[in-house]
């Protein structure tokens, strides 16, 4: 898969020692026993169930998990998979029980397999990024909802940009609505990364027309245009197509006109969409037309532009001011630091302008956790002489996770004294999202929380 996670290890409960093999690794075998009582080594009922995961002992079934020719045989115990499975209560002990001693399953990996019956044996979940959505399948295909969910819940704390095309699809898949929703915030908050991983060639038909209808992508269509070419040349190359304009209109369809090409500016689609060979020379003629001509002709590519997403603003001043001495800049950093309580997306910072006048600042702004740079800009700005807040950006925005600490700094470069804020406050409500904010030991020119540079957060959430 695309998707790139880190391996966690979820325990149901706190009695079960965390294994240091895999469950796929994992192959214990007790045959060779040499005393009868091996029964009084593990005095709890968990420790004596946990042994007979993957265990020929006493097994009174088999399954042969895997595609021909990649398959494996696992040993199982029917008692065991019933209690913890409704679909293998009614396999074994239904009206319409099973009598084979072998079940063959090709569609569940070992891997995921061996994760599955791991859990009904001993209530133990060791999730790893190859696996999980394999894992995921076999815990809905049998009923397992407590081993669904945390394959869910790995998903939705690995989720990134580059994943989440693809875990957009499964999560549909599989219909889970909260992952659904989780991959499509992240989706339309980082749009152009999401759209330029490689993840996003990876999904299929359907999920890319989906992702062409949203209003809320929040990119320009010049970025989507491009995605929609990359996705065409992958899926090409899965059907054994050459890469032609022939076979990318065809392997595309509908989905071609979803792009809403005349929402670029002039410029954009002259240098971009105009010199690609997927659209025809009728189709780019009419195109340049409808920008230049007075009497446009009809389109049959959507003409409204998308609505993208409304950025939010954190300000932790109650007022401002400013004095004869200060704000002052001559290459110091002005710093603080936040925390939420959900799951933002960082997109820019608002910075105090000049007090005495029309002035042109430049500045470097920066986001870190625990001293690791996220995402850092070098921009510039003008400022009316007013009290306002002038926006600066980051490239793209930057997902932050809740309840940690993060520090954003700002180093402004120009002769003028600016505005600072007064009365700062430690919480801030703003719509469902509280941040708290403290002191930055980064911060070498004053700002603080009480006071200084950098009154508001840019987000969207």
């Amino acid at each position: 898969m695309a998707a790139e996670f880190k391996k966690t290890i979820v325990q149901v409960t706190q009695t079960v020692t965390t294994p240091t093999t895999t469950a796929a690794q994992q192959n214990i075998n007790n045959n060779n026993v040499e005393t009868a009582s091996w029964q009084s080594a593990h005095p709890t009922l968990r420790e004596r169930n946990a042994l007979m995961f993957n265990n020929e002992l006493m097994a009174d079934v088999h399954f042969i998990v895997g595609p021909p020719g990649e398959s494996e045989k696992v040993p199982a115990h029917k008692y065991v998979l019933a209690v913890g499975s409704s679909v293998f209560a009614a396999m074994f002990y239904g009206d319409l029980a099973e009598g084979e001693s072998e079940i063959h399953i090709p569609d569940v990996e070992p891997a995921a397999f061996l994760i599955l019956l791991k859990y009904m044996y001993s209530d133990e979940i060791e999730l790893e990024a190859d696996t999980v959505l394999a894992t995921l399948y076999a815990a809905k295909k049998y009923i397992v909802p407590a081993l669904a969910k945390a394959c869910v819940t790995f998903l939705e704390t690995s989720l990134e940009a580059k994943n989440a095309c693809v875990l957009l699809s499964q999560s549909r898949l599989f219909e889970e609505p909260e992952l659904t929703q989780r991959c499509w915030e992240v989706i339309d908050a980082q749009a152009e990364l999401a759209l330029r991983s490689e993840g996003f060639c990876e999904i299929d038909l359907q999920t890319l027309e989906i992702i062409l209808r949203r209003e809320t992508l929040n990119t320009r269509e010049a970025v989507v245009f491009q995605a929609v070419l990359d996705w065409a040349v992958a899926e090409c190359k899965r059907q054994g197509l050459g890469p032609t304009t022939r076979n990318k209109r065809a392997v595309l369809g509908k989905a071609l006109y979803l792009v809403r090409i005349p929402t670029m500016t002039l410029e954009e689609f002259a240098d971009g969409a105009a010199q690609s060979d997927v659209l025809t020379l009728e189709e780019t003629h009419d195109i340049f037309l409808w920008y230049t001509a007075a009497n446009k002709p009809k389109l049959d590519f959507p003409q409204t532009r998308r609505k993208g997403l409304t950025p939010q603003r954190c300000h932790r001043f109650q007022s401002s001011a400013y004095r004869s001495n200060q704000w002052r800049y001559r290459g110091r950093c002005d710093s603080i630091q936040f925390a939420v309580d959900k799951r933002i997306f960082i997109a820019g910072l608002g910075l105090y302008g000049s007090s005495g006048g029309k002035a042109e600042y430049s500045v470097k702004i920066e986001l870190k956790r625990q001293g690791v740079i996220l995402a850092q800009n070098l921009t510039k700005f003008v400022s009316d002489g007013s009290s306002n807040t002038f926006s600066v950006w980051f490239e793209h925005p930057v997902q932050v996770e809740q309840d940690a600490f993060y520090t954003v700094s700002a180093v402004l470069d120009g002769n003028e004294l600016s505005y600072f804020g007064q009365e700062g406050m430690t919480e801030v409500q703003c719509g469902k999202v509280t941040f708290q904010f403290q002191c930055s030991s980064d911060s070498t020119n004053g700002t603080g929380v009480q006071g200084g540079q950098i009154p508001e957060l840019v987000f969207y959430s």
